[in-house]
């Protein structure tokens, strides 16, 4: 197996990564190190940690990186994210949410404070050069936009440069007022690798195809994919101006008929923005072939959730759905080795496909 993938710079030129790229575990295996460990991951809402003195577990990647981590809210009301596992047995610290004025660990009662550092262990007063650096819990970057947060374990960019650049065009939403809408969240099975997942949102080439309703709100002739260094943007158009954003007048799409933007950040997440509010789309690798889907809701305007682009989320997922899972099969072929891109429709795609190429290549 080579470990060299490439991806040609010029789209008109271009073929898409090799079907091994899909179907060898060991690749699969090492995007862990090379992709999942240098990305930013969606923890959840502020309030998981909302008041002075709390805690909130959660895994990092559940069942892929499966990585221990716990949110915390210290006594100035400062957030923190940082590894749920002791430094002296390994034993996870904090085992449920809520009130929490100290971090001890059950096992031995290694103490720690909200911030991650050691402040005592018993049976320890003899142990040389002891508390060491390393004797602390090691806290993660943690970014916080509006309520939302955003953690990586050794991302390779700055998520504040993504949000600026989602700003740009959706700055003039008031995001710290979106509600979370957990009736409208929920998770989805998906039978195929991750990548696919992400290849088939990244394009709107399908729509025509695949997503009858969808088309008929969407001007498909003026769909639109703008690329940046590690995120790009669809814009949805509609055909009239009903059920579309109001924009400001210095807005740089004003006079348009927008329906939606899409952004997609490396390389897992979707930020879904429709003129009701939000919806986050995670998408999580369980197994080569296995992907499980989040979508989170917050809205802004409940009044607009059964209108354009935004309404039938769960009839699109369960039609893209279909495709990818068709496409999985598809995969597994010994005569498709690769295909090539549109120039005018794929370019996101493109783009995903360098990236994964040169953090594969690292």
């Amino acid at each position: 197996m080579s470990n060299h993938f490439f991806v040609d710079p010029d789209i008109k030129k271009a073929s898409t990564l090799p079907s091994s790229f899909y179907q060898e575990e060991k690749v699969f295996e090492n995007m862990k190190e090379k992709i999942f460990l240098k990305s930013w991951q969606f923890v959840g809402d502020e309030k998981l940690a909302g008041i002075a003195k709390s805690v909130h577990p959660f895994v990092f990647l559940d069942k892929f990186m499966t990585e221990p981590l716990v949110l915390t809210r210290d006594e100035e009301d400062q957030l923190h994210c940082m590894t749920n596992v002791c430094t002296h047995r390994a034993n996870l610290v904090v085992l449920g949410s809520g009130k929490q004025k100290k971090l001890t660990c059950m096992y031995h009662g290694r103490r720690f404070d909200l911030k991650g550092r050691f402040e005592y262990m018993p049976e320890f007063k003899d142990a040389e050069n002891f508390p060491r650096e390393c004797d602390h819990l090691r806290e993660f970057p943690l970014v916080k936009w509006g309520p939302l947060l955003f953690t990586g374990l050794n991302p390779a960019f700055d998520f504040k440069e993504v949000i600026y650049t989602m700003k740009e065009r959706i700055g003039f939403l008031p995001i710290n007022e979106f509600k979370l809408d957990n009736s409208l969240s929920r998770d989805y099975l998906v039978q195929a690798h991750w990548a696919l997942y992400c290849d088939n949102y990244l394009e709107g080439f399908h729509v025509p195809f695949v997503h009858e309703g969808l088309n008929q709100v969407l001007d498909y002739g003026s769909y639109s994919t703008e690329i940046y260094k590690y995120c790009n943007l669809q814009i949805g158009y509609a055909d009239d101006a009903s059920d579309v954003f109001e924009l400001p007048k210095d807005h740089i799409d004003y006079g348009k008929n927008v329906a939606a933007y899409y952004y997609w950040v490396f390389p897992n997440m979707m930020f879904n923005f429709y003129p009701w509010g939000l919806s986050i789309n995670v998408v999580k690798p369980l197994t080569r072939e296995r992907t499980k889907v989040s979508f989170i809701s917050y809205v802004y305007d409940p009044e607009k959730l059964e209108k354009g682009a935004g309404q039938d989320l769960d009839k699109v997922e369960r039609e893209d759905e279909f495709v990818v899972e068709n496409v999985q099969q598809g995969m597994l072929s010994s005569f498709y080795k690769a295909g090539r891109f549109s120039p005018s429709k794929e370019k996101g795609v493109h783009h995903f496909h360098r990236l994964l190429a040169d953090f594969m290549n690292l």
